[in-house]
Parts: C-alpha cells; structure tokens; sequence
C-alpha cells in the first residue's frame, strides 16, 4: 500500500506569502500539531471515540457467512440509508467495482448496488421498478434507528419485497444494521428475524464506512473487505506517529489548519482525478463539513466555525468550475487525488485524420492524458497563487482505498483537535429532523410542530 502527499504548493515557496505558508508559519505549528495528536490518541485509547480501532475488530466471519449463505441468490442489493449510511458504501462501490452507470452487466454473479437515499417519489418508483424482488436483498442502514428517510423509504421496500415473494419469506431477505439497543430498527429486526450487524456505540455515521455499514453491502457485491481493513490498519502505523514528516493525515491537517486560520481560505475542494475516486469526493464532503462545521468550541464559546468542503471531478469539472477557482475569489486550497497506475491506460487509435486538434493525441493513451490534465491543473493554480496538494494513490484497489478512507478520517479528527471542536457531534443536524418529525406527526415532538407553525405564519405575514 502506498500513498504519498505533495504538499509543495501549498507553500510560499510556490504560491506567494499571501497565500502560501512559509516554513517558519508551519514549524510554528508543529506545537499544537504535537497536541492535536496527543489529544485524540487519548480520546481514542479511553474509547470516546473508536473509528481508529475499526481495522482490527470486525465480524469479517460473520459477514462472510452470511454472504456465502446467500450467494447466487441475488442479483440486487438494495441499500436504504442516507448520510454515512449511503455516501460510505457508495464510494466503495464506486472506486472497487466502478462508477455508476457503467459497471458490468449485473447478475448473480454480480450483483449491482441500488441506493435509496432520499425519498424524491420518484426516484424511489423508478428504482423499484428497476429490480426484481425475488432476486434482490434488502439492506436496511440507520445508526439511531430511527432516521425519517430511512424509515419510511424502509416502509416502502419491506411492502414491495412482501407483494413480490410473500410476508413469510421477505424477513429472509432484510438485512439490518444500526446500534444495538437503540431505537426502532433493531426492535423491528428482533421481531421479524432480520439478520442483524451492529454499528460500534462510539462510531459515528460519517466515520463508519469500514463497521458493517460499508462492509455488508461491499461483502455482498464481491469486494475484498479483509483487504480494505488492511488497508485502513497500515494507515494506524503513520497516524499515531509524532514525525509530521511520517504522520501524513497530521501532516495534512495541520496544514489545512494553518491556510484556513492565517490565509482565510474558508473552502477546501476535494479534487479527484479518476472517476473511481469521485464517490469518495462525496464521502469526504460530508466527513470534513458535519465534522467540522460547529457553533461552539469544547469551551462553550461561540465561534461558528467551519471549512466549506466542495467536490470536483477531473477532467471534467477543469470545464465548469477551474475558471472560478483560477480566476474567482482566493479563498480556496484544493487537495488533489491522483491515481499513479490505471487498471486499463486506454490507447487512443494511432490513425491519423489530418487534423493538428486530433492528430498530436493519436497513438497516446488516456492514463497519460489524464495525468497530464491533473498536472496541469496544479500547475495552473499554482501560477495563479492557489495553495494546492496532491494525494497520490498508487492504485485503486481494495488495500488503498482502505487506507484513504482511514488516512481522512484521521485527518478530519486531527484538524478538529486543531480547531478545539467536538469533530464527532452533529447538533446543527438534529434541529431539521425535529422539525421534520413534528410535521409528520410523531409523538414527542408537538413543540416542534408548533413552532414549524409560527415560522411559516410568520412567513405569509410579509
């Protein structure tokens, strides 16, 4: 496993001191660096918060079983999630078996992964009917147990997997994951005989794609789980180290930490340059905005604090968004993927069609030119002083894509330590489910119901 972090242009040295760092603006950060990884190792050593020691403590065995008992009977997995529960095994699916719609021809000896993530009416009609009931598994991901979405989107699949082979057999078919002991899913599943895998108390949603959550539905459509545990484990080895110059995901946010704080860059675009990895852009977005994004440090102060993250994909997006990031206001740092070896390189046809725009690129490869387009890239943000680094994966396979998903979680963990938040909370989150529970009738939440009322009687007296 192998990834490395170019952080050159993040620098003065590259970028000008007005929006690069200078040496003496890092070494002197290299302190609270020491204190942000003192400060997590101990939260994660006393089991506050468990993400690190995901790696070596899950139920490989029982979800290999579980697969192998199912195996060829399927040719759909369905997952019912949102947030975490989707966005995490979305971009392990994305990187591992390909972007979606261009994966193989699904069948039971590959089953496709169908994600329910929101419940737009339509959306949900037309991937029912894209499936078959009697040669789908249903997998049904909420941590509380109790998320609007899921649940109801859940209501809806349960009564279609029953019309399609009957109330008997459907719980056969219903795989659950949340916590257990807490909220409805788990008391539906001990009901109805769902099998069951349980997400770690001490794990949150965003940071859980390597507990049963991203590992079911990966186990289920063919990948290697044991090796992106692997993978996750070797990152442990750099991320407890003190040397900034081993501690890549330290090393990363301390310098993230500094832009944004000295710099004012209050933007991060994650900037994959492979489709694979465009999943993971999503993922990340999430991790690093309900993380970070916080009304009031570990003290109570009031600070509103919060890096807006934004995901581009390469090449396309150098033709919808490089112009602003070039051009637009300096307030961005870019981090760059880039994938050192392709599966395939893609030979573009040697003929020549006597024209100089086609003719220079015939017999050339598509790994080249996207490589070049990715250099390109930070070659010109750098010109333009836009701090920018570049995380190189050498390739994108289970082992590495492990170790991503780990080396940004620590990373997140690290920059929250850094900002003196509770990167593990989301309380700007539960405010709109309140409200949401109130209009829909749920008993215990009238208050908010009342006042979703005086806020919208408010709105039609201007």
């Amino acid at each position: 496993m192998k990834i490395t972090f170019d952080d050159k242009n993040y620098f003065a040295d590259m970028v000008g001191s007005t929006d690069g760092l200078s040496r003496k603006e890092f070494d002197s950060g290299s302190k609270a660096a020491a204190q942000a990884l003192k400060g997590f190792h101990k939260l994660s050593d006393d089991g506050v918060y468990g993400f690190a020691h995901l790696p070596f403590n899950q139920d490989l065995a029982g979800i290999q079983s579980l697969v192998a008992s199912l195996k060829g009977s399927f040719d759909s997995v369905c997952l019912v999630g949102i947030g975490g529960s989707a966005l995490g095994p979305w971009a392990v699916d994305c990187a591992l078996r390909g972007p979606h719609p261009v994966q193989a021809k699904h069948d039971a000896s590959n089953p496709r992964l169908v994600i329910l993530d929101n419940v737009d009416p339509m959306f949900l009609e037309a991937a029912l009917a894209s499936m078959n009931p009697k040669k789908t598994i249903v997998l049904v991901v909420t941590k509380s147990g109790s998320t609007a979405e899921t649940t109801s989107a859940f209501l809806l699949v349960y009564d279609w997997l029953k019309q399609g082979i009957g109330a008997k057999k459907a719980p056969s078919r219903v795989i659950a994951v949340t916590t257990e002991g807490k909220g409805d899913l788990d008391g539906l599943a001990k009901r109805e005989g769902f099998a069951t895998f349980y997400i770690p108390q001490n794990v949150g949603g965003r940071f859980s794609v390597l507990t049963p959550v991203g590992l079911v539905p990966a186990a289920l459509t063919g990948v290697d789980i044991g090796k992106l545990l692997k993978g996750a484990a070797a990152v442990n080895h750099l991320a407890w180290n003190g040397d900034l110059s081993v501690n890549l995901p330290l090393r990363s946010a301390l310098i993230h930490w500094l832009l944004w704080t000295k710099k004012g860059k209050t933007i991060q675009v994650a900037f994959p340059y492979s489709n694979r990895l465009w999943g993971m852009a999503f993922w990340f977005r999430q991790l690093w905005a309900e993380s970070l994004g916080k009304a009031k440090d570990r003290k109570g102060n009031v600070v509103h604090v919060g890096q807006t993250p934004v995901a581009a994909l390469g090449a396309t997006d150098q033709h919808s968004q490089v112009q602003l990031y070039i051009e637009g206001p300096n307030d961005k740092l870019f981090s760059i993927y880039r994938v050192n070896k392709f599966d395939t390189v893609g030979k573009i046809p040697p003929e020549k069609l006597g024209f100089e725009s086609f003719d220079y690129l015939a017999g050339q490869n598509f790994a080249k030119l996207i490589d070049a387009e990715c250099r390109a890239t930070a070659a010109a943000l750098t010109e333009n002083q836009r701090p920018n680094g570049t995380y190189t994966v050498d390739k994108v396979d289970a082992e590495h894509v492990g170790a991503l998903f780990q080396m940004l979680e620590f990373e997140t963990a690290f920059a929250g330590e850094l900002l003196d938040v509770d990167a593990f909370d989301q309380e700007g989150v539960e405010l709109g489910k309140k409200f949401t529970y109130g209009l829909m009738g749920r008993k215990g939440f009238k208050e908010y119901k009342t006042r979703m009322e005086q806020y919208e009687a408010k709105r039609k007296s201007l």
